[in-house]
């Protein structure tokens, strides 16, 4: 079985390189000016993306400025919606990016209603991603915090998905395990410091994900 996995909030040709050495599928950006994983525009296009690796641009309750701004300046493979973007802004949203760009949407997790609730979102989108629910007041993704992975077992969609949340190196394989996932998401556990990758931590990751059976 194959996992693939996305190593999010990138913010230099360094860990580009390194996620791309040791066998990411994924690499993801942040646009987003709360989180310490900010980027803009500007600076990804700077970035050299190598030939293969799929990008992901994160936005959270974009505007259609937001959109332009960032298409403008790189066309990423997808955009991954983190925010608390409804059903209908989701469908707004695909209207106006069109079929050039591919749509993650983001589901907070802490019970399985919102698993539930994903199922509204799957005909709009092309994949889903399961993160843990964020603090009051924290930061919409990127905390470190993990859910009940087992949430997601024997779930069905219609489209791929990803598992998000307070993944690290030593307990990816018991999460892959109790959720049946077939792509992992992860950002914090491969960082010395918050917004900091270490390249380290990502070449462990990704090896223990390539081990999985």
């Amino acid at each position: 079985m194959t996992i693939y996995t996305k190593v999010c909030g990138l913010r230099t040709q360094y860990d580009i390189d390194v996620s791309n050495a040791h066998g990411a599928a994924y690499i993801g950006f942040v646009f987003y000016p709360n989180s310490p994983r900010h980027i803009t525009p500007q600076q990804m296009a700077g970035l050299r993306i190598p030939k293969g690796l799929k990008t992901v641009c994160v936005v959270v309750n974009a505007s259609p400025d937001d959109f332009q701004l960032i298409t403008s300046n790189y066309q990423p493979d997808y955009f991954q919606l983190h925010g608390s973007e409804s059903p209908d802004e989701v469908g707004r949203i695909k209207t106006h990016l069109g079929t050039e760009y591919k749509i993650i949407k983001a589901i907070a997790v802490r019970s399985g209603d919102d698993i539930a609730r994903a199922h509204a979102y799957a005909p709009l989108v092309d994949a889903l991603l399961f993160d843990a629910k964020p603090p009051e007041g924290g930061l919409p993704g990127g905390n470190g915090l993990r859910f009940d992975w087992a949430l997601l077992a024997h779930r069905s969609f219609d489209i791929p998905w990803f598992l998000s949340g307070g993944l690290r190196a030593d307990n990816v394989e018991e999460a892959v395990r109790l959720s049946g996932a077939a792509q992992v998401d992860v950002s914090s556990g491969v960082e010395s410091a918050a917004g900091v990758k270490d390249p380290a931590l990502i070449r462990q990751f990704l090896e223990a994900v390539n081990r999985i059976a």
